[in-house]
């Protein structure tokens, strides 16, 4: 006989659906049920009963009470419009990473319930035999993401279920970003939501859903953000968009990751997996692309073009900027060896919904302020294909960059102060040169946004090879002087696709002819590139402030650090001498001048952190262990001590009071701010109240400096450089040398100091600050601790303490000493923001 402990054993063995045979009400029919409602059919049909507000969802079930897998995703058509809430229009759902989303998921029959279930994609087995899959889709937790109620069924095994209280749930978590975000508690009204019928519909490839959602709170007083943006921070409504997807058909076949490609990878654990071989598996994300003739070497046409459009919202000339930059994409196609038009881009046709999970849209979103673009895909979890491109470009980045060029250019002269002078100064947008630098910066971001979508990761070595080497850089606007000595933005943005681009796409897309080693062939690529002199380094390497990398940078130029921090301090210094009210438009409040000096000001900001990266900096490739009779990658190589110790030259410039200090006749013109002009983020700190504060801004700038060069992890290979190889310069040479370019002998209270030498001594303040940081951050080791305190002694010892300066600084070294533990760094000010606002973590 059996115990029960058994019997509870074998009922849990046995498969869901015959463990509920109790007997369940009988259901009306569907024909009956759905008789006075709208139908709309497709992949599931849609039942719309408008006396009620309510949609159903008919699911058609196969004998195991189980639906065929679909593809779920949600949208936010209609988003929040604030940058830090990191709720766009048009956004995909929020992604923990590049590719992820699209949700496979199936309808699954318990009793009277239907359960919407997602089985786990992330742990599979690769195996035929059905009880390796079992172990491993037991082994794993799936999730149940709904539950309905069996409403009525139908023939063929179709049910009617209530779907309304699931699309009407908040699917996109906006309450749950809100939160994230520190706006308080929101959550969603039911008696202020309600399904968008126009904007719901089915096909046979897939069924929308669209709702609009109010979500509310009864305490709004920290919903900063939230105020800034919506008429009542109690009410917050928008529209969120469901779909769920067919499945791609056969045809479609995966590509392993390289490292070395410049692509996102996919990854899933096979548990199946021969040991010795990596339980990771990883290919790439790309959009399914196949040749018309299977036999065809060369301009191959293909089965189906990839199809991008662009939003009709983005105003002219910006929206054919937009069209050209992404239609660069062809180029790399056709280099791969497809025919012209294989990549199209065009404006959306006014009846093609850009929320329909099959179109690949580029769209152009506003923001109350600016904030990051970025590149998205809806991709099937199994293979790795992209099923919906999605491109967000934030429109105020184009001012940003407006405002750049009027920095750099100060081109409003002479003065008109006739009336509309402001709004028409150039009758000719093609004479206005600030307006051509933006339309060859929007070119540049939509195919690099575009690049994105395609499955490419960022390149940050790709300056370092040539300005033009690829899109998927983030570039710096390349700025020369004319014979003048006045800036030229004439060739700020490079145009057309990249050779590195070329080379990703020839990876990622081309089709090799039959009984190809694709291995060998994808391998034959890269180390092509590799041998031609391109570095593909990414995002974990270059984004760092302590990274390593030489050449791995944001926003730089040249393949030089040090000689293009020394042009670029050049150019900069070019532009403050010019720089005054022809900087803005007649007839604009002159406080204005203040926003336009930050972006010059802190111009070589990049490129000081890129050479800056030079010091205590290590070369190197993303290498993969040679097959036995290929040669193989370069091994790691410290950066030369000569190179190390020129960077080091030019940086230190970027502390010196000549760098630093503004010139008297642009401070004798900067007034104190207006009200409706009230400082924000964008603005220099002041230490003075309503006046401008060049001493302050003189602190930033250095302080953006000093934070990059004494990060723990540079300390902390300097000492170990230095101690492989005694030509290297030592933590101790490269405090001296900074010590030594902030020192100003002694002086003493009373006695009056030059602008200039209150910079230079508030930047020496500000250098012992950053040392006293260091030599107290737990994350440096302990010898670079150690070796910083010991200076910092040092200079304790050898201070004139009659000088008020020297005193104040052996006096923050003596508080550090007396209890480190204890010790308090000093906050420094706040630096304006140079990359666009917020974080960057969305931005594939």
């Amino acid at each position: 006989m059996l115990s029960k402990f058994a019997v509870l054993l074998l009922a849990s063995s046995l498969p869901l659906q015959a463990q509920n045979l109790e007997q369940v009400p009988a259901a009306q029919t569907l024909g009956a049920r759905t008789a006075t409602m709208t139908h709309l059919p497709g992949l599931l049909a849609l039942d719309w009963e408008a006396a009620t507000g309510k949609l159903f969802l008919e699911i058609p079930l196969d004998a195991k009470g189980q639906s065929r897998d679909l593809l779920f995703v949600h949208t936010l058509p209609s988003g929040v419009g604030s940058n830090d809430t990191g709720l766009d229009r048009g956004q995909l759902q929020p992604l923990s990473a590049p590719g992820d989303a699209g949700h496979i998921v199936h309808f699954e029959r318990q009793g009277n319930k239907v359960l919407l279930v997602e089985p786990n994609q992330s742990f599979r087995s690769s195996s035929a035999d059905a009880a390796e899959q079992l172990a491993v889709s037991q082994s794993f937790p799936s999730s149940v993401l709904a539950g309905f109620k069996v409403e009525a069924e139908g023939p063929a095994s179709t049910i009617l279920v209530d779907a309304t209280d699931f699309f009407l749930r908040d699917l996109h978590g906006v309450a749950e970003a809100l939160t994230g975000v520190h706006q308080g508690t929101y959550k969603v009204d039911p008696a202020r939501s309600a399904i968008v019928l126009e904007r719901t519909r089915s096909f046979p490839g897939n069924t929308e859903v669209e709702a609009i959602l109010t979500f509310t709170t009864e305490d709004a007083s920290a919903a900063n953000f939230v105020r800034d943006v919506t008429p009542d921070p109690h009410a917050l409504t928008v529209h969120e968009h469901a779909s769920f997807l067919e499945l791609p058909g056969p045809g479609f076949v995966s590509r392993r990751f390289d490292p070395r490609a410049g692509y996102f990878p996919t990854s899933y654990r096979d548990y199946s997996a021969p040991l010795g071989t990596e339980l990771d598996q990883q290919f790439i994300l790309r959009h399914r692309l196949n040749k018309k003739d299977p036999a065809c070497r060369q301009s191959c046409i293909a089965e189906a073009p990839i199809q991008y459009y662009v939003d009709r919202g983005a105003p002219e000339p910006i929206r054919s900027a937009l069209v050209e930059g992404a239609r660069w994409w062809d180029q790399a196609f056709q280099a791969a060896g497809w025919a012209p038009g294989t990549f199209k881009v065009d404006v959306l046709p006014a009846d093609l919904d850009p929320m329909d999970s099959r179109v690949n849209i580029i769209q152009w979103v506003h923001r109350y302020t600016r904030g990051w673009s970025y590149g998205a895909a809806i991709a099937d979890p199994r293979t790795g294909e992209i099923i919906k491109g999605n491109v967000t470009l934030g429109s105020l980045r184009g001012r940003q960059d407006y405002l750049i060029a009027e920095a750099l250019l100060a081109p409003y002269k002479p003065a008109d102060r006739r009336p509309g002078a402001a709004a028409n100064f150039y009758a000719n947008p093609a004479d206005d040169p600030a307006l051509q630098m933006v339309l060859a910066r929007i070119r540049q971001l939509a195919a690099h946004e575009t690049g994105h979508t395609l499955g490419l990761a960022h390149n940050f070595a790709a300056s370092s090879f040539s300005q033009s080497a690829s899109v998927m850089d983030y570039p710096h606007p390349y700025i020369t002087l004319d014979k003048a000595g006045i800036p030229d933005l004439t060739h700020a943005y490079a145009v057309d696709i990249g050779v590195w681009d070329k080379v990703a796409i020839d990876y990622g897309y081309r089709q090799f002819p039959a009984r190809s080693n694709e291995h060998v062939e994808l391998d034959r690529i890269v180390t092509a590139a590799e041998k031609s002199g391109l570095v593909y380094i990414t995002d974990e390497d270059a984004r760092p402030q302590g990274g390593a990398h030489p050449h791995a940078h944001l926003w730089d130029n040249g393949a030089n650090p040090a000689d293009e921090l020394n042009r670029i301090l050049t150019i900069r210094a070019a532009a403050l001498a010019r720089f005054g009210e022809n900087a803005i438009r007649p007839g604009t409040p002159v406080a204005r001048l203040e926003d336009t000096l930050v972006p010059l000001y802190l111009l070589h900001r990049y490129q000081t952190e890129a050479a800056i990266k030079e010091i205590g900096g290590l070369d190197y490739r993303y290498q993969l262990r040679p097959v036995a009779g290929q040669p193989g990658e370069s091994n790691p190589v410290i950066v030369s001590p000569q190179e190390q110790r020129k960077a080091l030259t030019a940086v230190l410039k970027t502390l010196s009071p000549e760098t630093l200090t503004l010139p008297e006749p642009l401070l004798e013109i900067l007034p104190p701010r207006p009200t409706g002009l009230e400082r924000s983020r964008e603005s220099f700190a002041t230490q003075t109240g309503l006046t401008f504060d060049p001493v302050a801004a003189a602190e930033s700038a250095a302080d953006l400096t000093l934070s990059v060069l004494f990060h723990p992890a540079r300390a902390s290979r300097l000492v170990e450089y230095h101690a492989r190889d005694a030509a290297n310069p030592s933590l101790v040479e490269v405090i001296d040398a900074t010590l030594a370019a902030v020192h100003s002998p002694p002086h003493h209270a009373g006695e009056r100091l030059p602008l200039n030498g209150i910079v230079l001594r508030s930047v020496y303040l500000r250098t012992v600050e950053a040392l006293l940081t260091l030599a107290a951050n737990p994350q440096a080791s302990p010898i670079a601790r150690a070796v910083t305190a010991a200076r910092l002694h040092t200079l304790r010892q050898q201070v004139d303490l009659t000088d008020p300066v020297g005193a104040a600084s052996a006096a923050r070294v003596a508080e550090f000493e007396q209890d480190p533990a204890k010790f308090i760094i000093a906050k420094p000010l706040e630096v304006p923001p140079g990359m666009p606002i917020g974080e960057d973590d969305g931005e594939f």
